[in-house]
């Protein structure tokens, strides 16, 4: 069974990044790394070797969906798990991010509380 133990979040708002890796690194005792844009993310990413990705939508530059669709690209990174975390959760919304390839919606704003047993969660069911 494998254990979830690295994320890494995606995020341009400094504020919520920060509150996100509280969340999952002191509350949660998961590794966190980050990136504060797509591009960013698509250089660091391969060196941390996550469990689970965490991508905003919403970014400047390369959006969520666009960096997903260049991390599929990435022999090394294209099995990784994604889940997007966003402002934007309505039905039909949320219904195209898993059709691009997303395990799941996180809403924002995020409960950071609640977070580190959100994301164990969506792990069990899709990935052990």
């Amino acid at each position: 069974m494998p254990k979830l133990t690295r994320i890494f979040y995606v995020e341009d708002e400094p504020d919520i990044l920060e509150v996100a890796k509280i969340a999952l690194g002191d509350i949660g005792g998961f590794e966190v790394g980050s990136a504060s844009s797509g591009q960013e993310a698509l250089q660091r990413l391969a060196a941390f070797s996550p469990d689970l990705i965490l991508l905003d939508v919403m970014m400047p530059g390369m959006d969520g969906p666009t960096t997903l669709c260049e991390l599929r690209k990435i022999p090394t990174l294209k099995d990784i798990p994604v889940i997007f975390m966003t402002a934007k959760v309505q039905p039909k919304e949320i219904e195209h991010f898993k059709a691009i390839g997303a395990l799941e919606v996180i809403a924002k704003p995020f409960d950071p509380m609640t977070l580190a047993g959100q994301l164990s969660k969506i792990w069990e069911r899709h990935c052990v």
